[in-house]
C-alpha cells in the first residue's frame, strides 16, 4: 500500500462528490 496512491483516490474522490453536491445542490455553493 503507497500512501501517494491512497492520497490520490481520496482527493479524487472529494473532487468527484463535490462536483456531485455543486450540480445537485447549487444553492449551497452562493
Amino acid at each position: 500500500m503507497d500512501i501517494f496512491y491512497i492520497l490520490t483516490g481520496l482527493i479524487s474522490i472529494s473532487l468527484l462528490v463535490y462536483l456531485l453536491l455543486a450540480l445537485l445542490k447549487p444553492e449551497w455553493f452562493d
